[in-house]
């Protein structure tokens, strides 16, 4: 499978991203590379994720950091679609199933 990030979780990453360089640089290189190895993760193991309220969503945390990432697999397609990458400590997108 293929990873596809949507415009929404293109744009979380950024900000992540922007948001920890500010603070501390070497932090948003960790941060960055604990989730894109999540990511990875998800194209070896794509149903991995706990199972969310809403059909078809599910969520990773990533290991280190309390990031979450909700995604969809798209058999189909053979694609892994993240939705979204948020903290955990802010409003979650979905709820678990």
């Amino acid at each position: 499978m293929k990873l596809r990030l949507t415009r929404r979780a293109v744009r979380n990453l950024t900000d992540i991203a922007d948001y920890l360089r500010e603070r501390n640089p070497e932090a948003a290189l960790r941060v960055g590379a604990a989730i894109d190895k999540s990511l990875q993760n998800l194209v070896l193991f794509p149903h991995a994720g706990r199972k969310q309220e809403v059909d078809g969503v599910r969520k990773v945390v990533t290991r280190r950091y309390p990031y979450l990432v909700y995604y969809r697999t798209d058999e189909v397609d053979g694609e892994i679609v993240i939705i979204a990458i948020r903290h955990s400590a802010r409003t979650r997108e979905h709820s678990d199933a």
